[in-house]
């Protein structure tokens, strides 16, 4: 059986089990607390399944709120059938993702802070892994790797994730996938809310933000982690027409706040191999054949 087939395997598994913990019995004791945000607006198709890769999680401190933009579709029904096991949610008119997320992130209690969209979903024991990676080394922004999913949740493919660069952030585009990251509050608390002006790439720029003075801490974490849904109506469909604008937009902030260099060929190529070095020194070859053969 392939790698990815075994993959499909766990998550369809995981995602149809009714696994939650009883509303109420959380064992808050030694875990750091998590908030998991979810932005949702007419998902219904793929609500539940997000729904249940947070909550078959049974992280022993979970904070999970709902922000629904006043879906027309069965979301509310969704919700509401797992409103006990929520902190909070509401389905009101807003002004879109970014605004649903910024609502939230005003009542997040948690240390750190995720947010899964309505159409993405965690691979099993994701949190617990990054709630002990937190109580091992509480650095700012925990991250890991990415895999990409169908409508019917097949596991397509796998794209991990490097250490951190700010450089290549800056450079290349975006090194950290929102489907598993984790950061935390007080970076909010620093920092401020995410930029409601980009519709696509304000994951890119509020990562590009929160570390660009440098005081940030970064790390990943490995392991299996989130997952991004392709499908048709996916807002991540638009990325070449919509992020792509916005994302120049942000790189030519930064590259003039930064003071650094225009981009040339050599140092795109030196974002490039970093990759392969990454990889190189950890040997990951079966990694590196993978995406080579892609």
């Amino acid at each position: 059986m392939s790698f990815l087939q075994q993959n499909t395997d766990s998550l369809r598994k995981f995602l149809s089990a009714d696994q939650m913990l009883p509303p109420g019995q959380h064992n808050t004791s030694g875990y750091p607390r998590l908030t998991v945000i979810t932005p949702s607006y007419n998902q219904a198709d793929f609500l539940e399944r997000t729904i249940k890769s947070v909550l078959n999680q049974q992280y022993p401190n979970l904070e999970y709120i709902i922000i629904d933009g006043g879906s027309t579709d069965h979301s509310v029904d969704i919700i509401r059938k797992y409103e006990k096991y929520l902190s909070y949610w509401v389905s009101e008119k807003d002004k879109g993702q970014v605004h649903a997320i910024n609502k939230a992130l005003q009542k997040a209690t948690g240390e750190y802070i995720s947010f899964q969209n309505s159409d993405d979903v965690y691979f099993p024991g994701t949190l617990k892994r990054f709630g002990e990676a937190a109580l091992k080394k509480a650095d700012d922004i925990l991250f890991g790797d990415l895999y990409m999913i169908t409508v019917t949740d097949e596991v397509t493919e796998l794209l991990k994730t490097t250490s951190y660069s700010l450089d290549s952030q800056i450079l290349e585009g975006m090194q950290i996938h929102n489907q598993s990251l984790f950061f935390k509050k007080s970076l909010v608390d620093k920092f401020g809310l995410f930029d409601e002006s980009y519709r696509f790439a304000f994951d890119y720029e509020f990562i590009t933000r929160y570390t660009a003075d440098q005081t940030a801490t970064v790390r990943k974490v490995d392991g299996l982690a989130g997952a991004l849904r392709v499908h048709a109506d996916a807002k991540s469909s638009t990325i070449a027409t919509v992020g792509k604008d916005e994302h120049e937009q942000i790189q030519k902030l930064y590259i003039s706040r930064l003071n650094i260099p225009s981009i040339s060929k050599l140092r795109y190529l030196w974002c490039r191999f970093r990759k392969i070095a990454y990889f190189i020194g950890r040997l990951d070859f079966k990694y590196i054949g993978y995406r080579l053969s892609r």
